[in-house]
């Protein structure tokens, strides 16, 4: 794929990725038989598939890093008061999307538990709007997502991004729109990349999919993609070194008719 390169408008500077809420201050230790799976599917298949794409563009980018994690749809628990009866269970959200710097990359998870993780909440939030849940992602959880994990951006998009918002916590705490530029992007500080449509082809489904950009509005690529992007341009070397090994064979051959013959 050869997205084509726009150059932004200057990119507002970021700060440091590394964010936390307060620590999680537990009496007992949480219980460890957390349920991780619900049974139920995404609205739609466009939702799932956008989540992954959202999911692997972010773990292709950071590749190199071990200080983040990047899920989505699962289980991620949460407690900000501690618990007083036996029985009583965390609570949980299931983002569509998030990210979360300073936590440990490779550490198997079956779910996202903010106890487990030093009291690291998600930098970063993306909620795919549907008609059954959009209620909820606007009231309810911007509410959780400002107030109780303090997660400082926040965006909303609709299936084929027909709608896309960002929000971000200002210096009152409180969530306010992110200004997109003329093209409708969103800049995020916490990731430093532009989030907007991309027309394309992705898992056999051609759509317009949520993606990210880096500053001078390049695609971020999957890791196929640049898997593909890298074989293509070794394929365009190898054809650049078989046309001059060909030219200089038809050159030797010409000075070779060239020579005087021997008698």
């Amino acid at each position: 794929m050869n997205p084509q390169t726009v150059l932004p408008s200057e990119a507002p500077s970021a700060p440091d990725c590394d964010w936390m809420s307060d620590p999680v201050e537990l009496l007992k230790p949480p219980p460890t038989d957390l349920p991780y799976d619900d049974g139920e599917p995404l609205e739609t298949p466009w939702h799932r598939s956008a989540m992954n794409l959202l999911i692997d563009s972010i773990a292709c980018h950071f590749r190199e890093r071990e200080d983040f994690f990047v899920g989505g749809n699962m289980f991620l628990y949460y407690r900000q008061e501690q618990w007083a009866e036996e029985n009583e269970r965390p609570k949980f959200r299931g983002p569509d999307f998030f990210y979360v710097s300073g936590v440990e990359r490779r550490r198997p998870r079956l779910f996202y538990a903010v106890w487990d993780e030093r009291g690291h909440y998600p930098n970063v939030i993306v909620e795919l709007l549907s008609p059954t849940t959009e209620k909820i992602d606007r009231v309810d959880k911007r509410a959780l997502y400002q107030d109780t994990f303090r997660t400082p951006e926040y965006f909303l998009c609709r299936p084929q991004v027909k709608t896309l918002e960002g929000f971000r916590l200002n210096e009152h705490q409180v969530y306010e729109p992110i200004k997109p530029d003329k093209r409708g992007w969103l800049w995020s500080e916490q990731l430093r990349l532009w989030v907007g449509p991309w027309n394309g082809t992705y898992l056999g489904e051609t759509a317009t999919w949520l993606r990210f950009y880096d500053e001078f509005g390049r695609l971020i690529l999957r890791e196929d993609e640049r898997m593909e992007q890298r074989a293509e341009r070794e394929k365009q070397r190898a054809d650049v070194a078989e046309a001059e090994t060909e030219r200089l064979r038809r050159e030797l051959e010409e000075l070779r008719r060239q020579l005087p013959s021997r008698q």
